[in-house]
């Protein structure tokens, strides 16, 4: 009585295993691009304030060979990801609705081009601001300003990623919507709660003081409440779309 949904649960594990495979070639085929580019990205945000202003120093022989890699990974990545997002739609619109698929499908783009949005504010302000707060201690403390490339790289994708990870929330938003697992109703009622996350989120990725806190809060807070006003938007439309069927 089992066996058909053995068999369903492993053709389940069997379309994963081939997506998972299909996305990891177009990853490293990517990557291998991203291998010759690397070279060009790297001077380009060389160039770039705050980095202009800086010598890069290495403090191990192998420091030169991550860095170029993780540029590579991450070209690779931000390059390859509608691709990502399409194969995750592919997987999961099987359990969905026609409308649903349909609907899930137009957020593959609207995803990519926030995730760029958020990887634009967080390099172009987070990440200057937060180093030019640690920069000025440096120099408050006398100490003497020499940094090792892995270590600057380092700091700046923990900075980054986090922020542009952040301004995908009103498309899950919207998504989770369409699916009738959100509602603005208990966005809503989720306020005190999300604001409490988003408070600690912004002082886990952002300087140590107030102003700094407030310039990563609010924009999440924005991302939030938008968040809400376009979760009304899907849920009203769902819900008059269902009437008029009905």
């Amino acid at each position: 009585m089992n066996e058909p949904n053995a068999m369903t649960f492993l053709g389940h594990v069997g379309e994963l295993r081939k997506r998972i495979i299909l996305v990891l070639a177009v990853v490293v085929i990517a990557m291998i691009a991203g291998l010759f580019l690397a070279p060009q990205i790297l001077h380009y945000l060389k160039s770039m304030p705050p980095a202009s202003d800086m010598v890069w120093n290495v403090f191990s022989p192998w420091d030169s060979a991550k860095i170029y890699m993780s540029v590579a990974l991450a070209f690779s990545i931000v390059v390859s990801l509608p691709y990502i997002l399409y194969q995750i739609w592919a997987f999961v619109k099987k359990g969905l609705r026609p409308v649903e698929q349909d609907a899930a499908f137009l957020y593959i783009p609207f995803a990519f081009i926030s995730f760029i949005i958020g990887l634009s504010f967080s390099y172009f302000i987070v990440f200057p601001m937060s180093l030019a707060f640690t920069t000025s201690i440096t120099k408050n403390l006398g100490f003497s300003e020499t940094y090792g490339v892995y270590q600057y790289f380092s700091f700046m994708f923990n900075i980054i990623l986090p922020v542009s990870l952040a301004f995908e929330l009103p498309i899950i938003v919207m998504f989770l919507t369409k699916l009738g697992v959100l509602n603005p109703k208990r966005l809503n009622a989720l306020r005190r709660h999300a604001y409490l996350i988003l408070v600690i989120t912004a002082s886990l990725i952002s300087p140590p003081e107030i102003i700094s806190h407030l310039m990563v809060f609010v924009p999440l807070v924005l991302l939030y409440e938008i968040s809400i006003v376009l979760s009304g938007v899907v849920y009203r439309r769902k819900n008059h779309k269902a009437f008029a069927s009905g």
